[in-house]
């Protein structure tokens, strides 16, 4: 069994920000499997199998700063390794449409990552990084993410999205190597 958890804030002022691509991930890859998302482990939660792989998915609804609470119920319920959990979460020193899979590392500013690190105890968790760019430098980087992206950056994004369902297809079987090589470019 696996969990890909997405990062992202609760509520409609939020649905549609740069902080809130975990959740646009997810919502998407639900929407391919036909799943639908139910309230449990302070969060929205699916259930569903692809490729053979029990799948959960998990969209914290604590905020982000709390976001190591929910995943830390659901992980403990299901007593879920750390390696089986991937969280997929926006990333300001990434640019635009880029993204990276990682097996482990620091919370490197995110604060929905060092809530997760400080519960699970662990840095042995997955990332999927999807970047969102820096902020113009007039602009604080609290805004920045609670921004909606622009009419010329949703081709990208939505590009982006596409290619992290393939990386998140490669990681649940297991070939990250693979999912590295061709999509960290």
């Amino acid at each position: 069994m696996k969990v890909i958890v997405g990062l992202g804030n609760p509520g409609a002022q939020y649905a549609e920000t740069r902080h809130n691509v975990g959740f646009l991930f997810l919502d998407g890859l639900a929407e391919v499997l036909g799943l639908q998302f139910r309230a449990k482990f302070q969060g929205l939660w699916a259930e569903g199998f692809l490729q053979g792989e029990r799948l959960l998915f998990l969209k914290p609804q604590t905020f982000m700063n709390l976001s190591g609470h929910s995943v830390k119920e659901l992980v403990n319920f299901y007593k879920i390794a750390a390696e089986d959990v991937l969280i997929v979460h926006d990333d300001m020193d990434l640019p635009l449409g880029k993204l990276r899979l990682r097996d482990h590392g620091s919370a490197g500013g995110h604060n929905g990552i060092k809530s997760i690190l400080g519960e699970l105890g662990t840095e042995a968790f997955w990332r999927l990084k999807l970047g969102i760019g820096r902020p113009p430098k007039e602009w604080d980087p609290a805004r920045y993410v609670l921004s909606t992206f622009g009419e010329s950056e949703l081709p990208i994004i939505e590009d982006l999205l596409e290619r992290a369902e393939k990386v998140a297809g490669l990681w649940i079987k297991g070939d990250t190597n693979r999912a590295m090589n061709l999509y960290h470019r």
